[in-house]
């Protein structure tokens, strides 16, 4: 088993950035894929980025791309979620999650944090 705790959420304004953390108890960090998904009021939780358990993979929504940067370090059991040039669009409860295996799909991970929310102003 494995127990998330994400931070780092705010608010920030429209085209500001900020870092998100999810810090995972237990010896086995590293065996796990870490995902970050968002669900937005009113909309599904959608999946926005995933690294392998090296590090050597990472996994983008298009609607990210080039805007966040998902990683990792095994040594201090943390994921990242850096967020730059934040939009109107990415408003959103962010959830990191893990499991075994690679997925972009929420339903395919056994394990998630309890979310943070991340707010944009205009």
């Amino acid at each position: 088993q494995v127990q998330l705790v994400e931070s780092g959420g705010g608010l920030v304004q429209a085209g500001g950035s900020l870092r998100l953390s999810c810090a995972a108890s237990g010896r086995t960090f590293s065996s796990y894929v870490m995902g970050w998904f968002r669900q937005a009021p009113g909309k599904e939780r959608e999946f926005v980025a995933a690294i392998r358990r090296s590090g050597g993979g990472t996994y983008y929504a298009d609607s990210v791309k080039g805007r966040f940067t998902i990683s990792r370090d095994n040594a201090r059991n943390t994921v990242y979620l850096q967020m730059n040039s934040l939009n109107p669009e990415d408003p959103a409860v962010y959830y990191c999650a893990a499991d075994r295996l690679y997925s972009t799909r929420s339903f395919e991970y056994a394990y998630w944090g309890q979310g943070t929310q991340v707010t944009v102003s205009s």
